[in-house]
């Protein structure tokens, strides 16, 4: 099943039978992925009074309670609401969900006891591209990215000038296989965060970050059709299912 997708006046072809997923999924237990120094998301029977939601206690359907923290247990979509203190909601700020898409894989520097992802490295990677999303493969990318414990870790992070040469390269979607675009402990700075929004200026309202990705080394860099899902929660930030489509073809 093939679809022809016009781009700027350019038509690509996309193979909709093979896509690529690149979201972490959110499990009930101890291996799922966490950061932010929360416990691990719960996926559990409901139960009330003698009732317990499951076939094999005796109920007709499995009926689960599920508790978790989008920022923190598996990939997640945020808006500018993650950082303001007047309340955005996601599911409002989106009113498409195919880009055009760049993969890049970059290996943080070490700088000053960090790792840290820079504007010089952004600027290699992409050169005059122009997308619509760019989703960042930090090196090494091991399969451990699935279920690693984050806090107190101090993951690579962006620099505040690397965000500001993505919204320079016009780039509104932004995807990372890190817990956060910032420094974990940065006495609430969050510079990559605000530039990329640009919250000090006009904001990027329509502009969104996808954090705790895992772009399998099977996917090689270059540009694909980005589908972007989220679950349709009323807050700064939901679970998302990003999706890669190669490109079939060789034109644009």
């Amino acid at each position: 099943m093939t679809a022809k997708i016009t781009y700027n006046t350019k038509n690509y072809n996309i193979d909709l039978l093979n896509p690529l997923d690149i979201s972490i999924p959110i499990r009930g237990n101890a291996t799922n992925v966490n950061a932010w120094y929360v416990g691990p998301p719960k996926i559990v029977p409901h139960t009330e009074g003698e009732f317990i939601g499951k076939i094999t206690e005796g109920a007709s359907t499995n009926f689960n309670d599920i508790s978790f923290n989008p920022h923190a247990h598996g990939t997640h979509t945020e808006c500018v609401g993650h950082i303001t203190e007047e309340f955005h909601s996601l599911n409002k700020k989106f009113d498409q969900f195919f880009f055009m898409a760049e993969v890049i894989t970059i290996a943080p520097e070490k700088q000053k006891g960090d790792f840290i992802i820079s504007k010089k490295q952004l600027k290699y990677a992409l050169g005059n591209k122009r997308r619509q999303a760019v989703i960042i493969r930090t090196l090494p990318n091991l399969s451990d990215k699935l279920s690693r414990q984050y806090s107190n870790t101090n993951p690579p992070y962006l620099q505040e000038e690397a965000a500001e040469f993505l919204v320079e390269s016009g780039v509104e979607h932004l995807l990372v296989d890190l817990p956060s675009v910032d420094k974990e402990k940065d006495n609430g700075e969050l510079l990559a965060h605000k530039a990329f929004w640009n919250v000090k200026g006009a904001i990027r309202h329509k502009a969104t970050i996808t954090e705790f990705i895992f772009v399998a080394n099977t996917i090689q860099d270059g540009k694909y059709f980005l589908n972007l899902q989220v679950a349709p929660f009323e807050n700064d930030a939901s679970p998302s299912r990003p999706v890669l489509y190669k490109i079939l073809d060789k034109e644009g």
